[in-house]
């Protein structure tokens, strides 16, 4: 299924649930089951298609023709008699699929179960084929493992490429690498094997030409262009009078941290942005924390969007102050403060290199001043914790 046909089912499904973002029930329509929420699960067998989208979504019965599923962490355990289309920060299939598959993640794995009847397309940080494959593959990733029978063609492209005990593939094979593979004798026979030699710097190359050249289904004229950064705007500016009318003591004291110290604030935002991504590392590299990437990656989302609108706060505030406005103005202001920084920060991405590192930097303004109130926090509490135990011991307490 292409970027189109794909896009046409997801608004589909999007105007079908409304609150996407809710627990909301299942919706039959037509025979094809719109689903959503923090969770979801597939309840029936569907008798057509199934579109699903949450933070974690797991399709568990017989779909009758095709699955589109988009969460942090997708699951398809039961058959698909169509083709299935998936994507998530982590995505594992574990049911057969009659058709093609069709899935993009940062782990992607394809079980044992997962007999696909058709094509496979896959591309994540982490690619693992365990599964049959009657059609071609394609995979690409960062490091690449297939460790089943392929019976048509096979294309691989990563830094890492393996292979495991159960691969065998019986058409062409053609792997892009930075290096040579050794390839078992019981997979295919060297003349069927054809390697092309990349790099980091080419593979750039080629994905920016196709980039420019390719020709989208809808021509963005300026106008559109100027209606999604309104959009955008708005969406921002709303989410900024949220955490000000609930949080204003809160909002005004990350400001004024910010403002104070900004270099340190600065260092410990990149601190702070560290711990996060190191986590997610962690968990990747363990069992106990798999199930833990879906979560930490939303939080890493959450708190970089908190942190670019802090930090573009910050900066307006500041440019108004020099312009002679009072410390703590009235609502209006401090969200016509908000407008002008998401303003000035999206004019700076016109600026080569320079306008994304600025962006980047106000970034780690507002992660550095949120976790700099965190520290603050643990350590105000733990310094309470220790002189409570040590205060003396009085008589008449006992």
């Amino acid at each position: 299924m292409g970027t189109y046909r794909w896009s046409l089912a997801l608004a589909g499904f999007l105007a079908v649930c409304a609150p996407a973002f809710a627990d909301n029930p299942p919706v039959e329509v037509g025979g094809d089951w719109y689903l959503s929420g923090s969770s979801v699960t597939e309840p029936v067998s569907a008798g057509r298609d199934v579109l699903a989208f949450g933070g974690s979504v797991t399709v568990t019965q017989d779909v009758a023709q095709d699955v589109h599923a988009m969460g942090l962490d997708v699951e398809i355990d039961g058959a698909v008699l169509g083709d299935a289309v998936a994507s998530g920060a982590s995505v594992s299939v574990d049911g057969s699929v009659a058709g093609d598959l069709t899935a993009s993640a940062l782990i992607l794995r394809t079980g044992p179960g997962a007999e696909i009847g058709g094509n496979a397309r896959l591309a994540a940080m982490t690619v693992t084929v365990e599964g049959p494959v009657a059609g071609a593959l394609v995979a690409a990733g960062a490091e690449v493992t297939l460790n089943a029978p392929v019976a048509g063609d096979v294309s691989l492209s990563g830094m890492e490429i393996n292979f495991g005990p159960n691969a065998r593939i019986d058409g062409q094979l053609t792997y892009y690498s930075t290096a040579r593979v050794d390839i078992p004798e019981g997979v295919i026979s060297a003349d069927r094997v054809r390697f092309e030699a990349a790099n980091r710097r080419e593979m750039w190359r080629d994905v920016r030409g196709d980039w420019q050249a390719w020709d989208g289904p809808v021509e963005l004229s300026p106008w559109v262009v100027i209606g999604g950064f309104l959009i955008n705007l708005g969406l921002f500016v709303l989410l900024g009078a949220v955490l000000l009318a609930l949080a204003p003591n809160t909002v005004r004291r990350l400001r004024r941290t910010a403002d104070a110290r900004p270099g340190m604030v600065i260092l410990t935002g990149a601190i702070g942005l560290s711990i996060l991504f190191g986590s997610l590392l962690i968990g990747a590299l363990s069992v106990v924390g798999l199930p833990l990437l879906p979560i930490i990656v939303l939080l890493i989302v959450l708190v970089w969007l908190l942190g670019y609108l802090l930090g573009a706060y910050v900066l307006a505030m500041r440019v108004l102050r020099g312009l002679g406005t009072e410390e703590s103005p009235g609502m209006a202001m401090r969200l016509l403060a908000l407008a002008i920084g998401v303003t000035l920060v999206a004019l700076l991405n016109f600026i080569p290199v320079l306008g994304w590192m600025a962006n980047f930097a106000l970034v780690l303004l507002g992660v550095g001043a949120i976790t700099t109130a965190l520290f603050e926090s643990f350590l105000t509490g733990v310094a309470a914790d220790r002189d409570q135990a040590l205060e003396p011991y009085e008589p008449s307490q006992s």
